[in-house]
């Protein structure tokens, strides 16, 4: 939660009083070599130049422990954006902290020089910021400046701040969730086009079954022994390749030749193992065909999976071992409290049922 609430201020080092010989056209600098333009916005919502010295003291101990909710954007001196804060938060601004002391030169120092209302940008010497490490291409592309636009909206106390960031949070991960729920279901009928293809080319598509989450099997031998449970361990022998071009990622004979173990429905696995393998007796050999949102998805897996891969694995069940998982207890429905002479309730009792 906290580095939520600092965003990139936490990974920045304190800066060096950098100095050129004159500012910026435009520009104003700070003694200690931030350069920057102030704007504070009228009752009519337009913005006019501020006087730093119109506003209190960015030192002022009254905001220490407050936090600004801010709009902050990072630029490069080519004005190409590197984050924003309105992008990752869908337009609501984020809490920073306000200290009630700070480094001269410090991106603290710039952005506390704000008061609500305000709006500005500055200048930083990437040098500096970096100072020790490598500058990063982009800013050194762009003239070896970090630019902040900043606008501050409004002073918020700690617990406001808190519930503000965990807000925000829960929300960008709610759109990613969102965003990538929208590109399975996009994807998955591309998927599914392509296995069905893939199935016919190799006439597959008499013996193939697809389980009801999406992954297609094929027994090619059927073993004498029983189907795993979920929670059990089981051990596979495999062969993968991706589906496309029949390239080879990974085999058991890459690893000695031992089976691979792993506990069933636990998600140790791609869900398209967990849905195949469940579907196959003791001893059986299948093929696999697991499209990619049941493998690796968007983000692919090294150099040899890509991205939207549908994958095929050739395996063998070769062993089932330990219980399976027990299915949570229900207890049994309470009787009807009984009614005594005096017409006091007392409950009936009953034993737990044993899990």
């Amino acid at each position: 939660m906290r580095h939520f609430i600092l965003l990139l201020l936490a990974a920045l080092p304190v800066l060096a009083h950098a100095q050129t010989t004159t500012p910026t056209p435009g520009f104003e600098r700070l003694p200690s070599g931030t350069e920057y333009k102030l704007y504070r916005r009228d009752a009519a919502g337009r913005y006019a130049p501020r006087p730093l010295a119109a506003l209190p003291s960015p030192t002022d101990t009254s905001r220490a422990g407050k936090f600004m909710l801010m709009h902050v954007t990072y630029l490069t001196g080519r004005d190409s954006v590197l984050q924003s804060t309105r992008q990752l938060t869908h337009g609501q601004p984020v809490p920073m902290p306000m200290p009630a002391g700070f480094r001269k030169g410090s991106p603290e120092e710039a952005l506390a020089m704000l008061q609500p209302g305000d709006s500005a940008v500055f200048r930083l010497r990437a040098d500096s910021l970096f100072r020790g490490r490598p500058v990063p291409a982009e800013l050194r592309r762009g003239g070896n400046v970090l630019v902040l636009q900043a606008t501050a909206v409004r002073l918020v106390d700690q617990a406001t701040a808190m519930a503000t960031a965990q807000r925000l949070q829960q929300d960008v991960q709610a759109e990613q969730q969102r965003l990538a729920r929208a590109r399975l279901a996009a994807q998955l009928p591309k998927d599914n086009a392509a296995i069905a293809d893939y199935l016919k080319t190799n006439n597959l598509a008499a013996t193939a079954k697809k389980t009801a989450g999406g992954t297609w099997y094929i027994i090619t031998k059927r073993g004498a022994g029983p189907l795993p449970q979920t929670g059990q361990t089981v051990g596979v022998r495999y062969r993968g390749t991706v589906l496309a071009t029949g390239k080879e990622f990974d085999a058991s004979d890459k690893h000695g030749g031992s089976p691979f173990e792993f506990a069933l429905g636990r998600g140790q696995v791609i869900p398209g193992w967990d849905q195949g393998i469940a579907m196959l007796p003791k001893g059986s050999k299948a093929i696999l065909l697991i499209p990619s949102s049941l493998a690796y998805g968007t983000r692919g897996a090294g150099a040899d999976i890509p991205a939207d891969a549908n994958l095929r694995f050739d395996v063998e069940l070769v062993d089932i071992k330990g219980a399976a998982a027990t299915p949570p207890a229900k207890h049994p429905a309470t009787k009807p409290a009984a009614k005594t002479k005096t017409g006091v309730k007392a409950a009936t009792p009953h034993k737990a049922t044993k899990k």
